[in-house]
């Protein structure tokens, strides 16, 4: 049995946890990005945001550091990223 068998983690709560999220380069991504991230993680610092084009500006990618508290919380923020229409990948 593995530790996604169990439902174990290898990390330590809580943890400083960076997001990378990509998707096209629209104006509403980093925003709407952002509010998902707020959403399960409060105490994200939005100005804390690191963005970079694609270099044929065509997609975004943004990476999140959050204060992780607990696997289910970031399950559930995967799930919500991975699940939006503007978002290409998740990792």
């Amino acid at each position: 049995m593995n530790n996604q068998d169990t439902g174990e983690t290898l990390l330590e709560f809580p943890c400083a946890f960076p997001i990378k999220i990509m998707g096209r380069m629209e104006d509403a991504f980093a925003a709407t990005m952002v509010e998902v991230v707020l959403r399960h993680a409060p105490d994200f610092d939005a100005a804390s945001v690191s963005m970079k084009a694609s270099s044929g500006n065509k997609y975004l990618s943004l990476t999140c550091t959050i204060n992780a508290t607990s696997k289910q919380q970031l399950d559930d923020l995967y799930r919500e990223i991975s699940a939006h229409p503007l978002v290409v990948m998740a990792l």
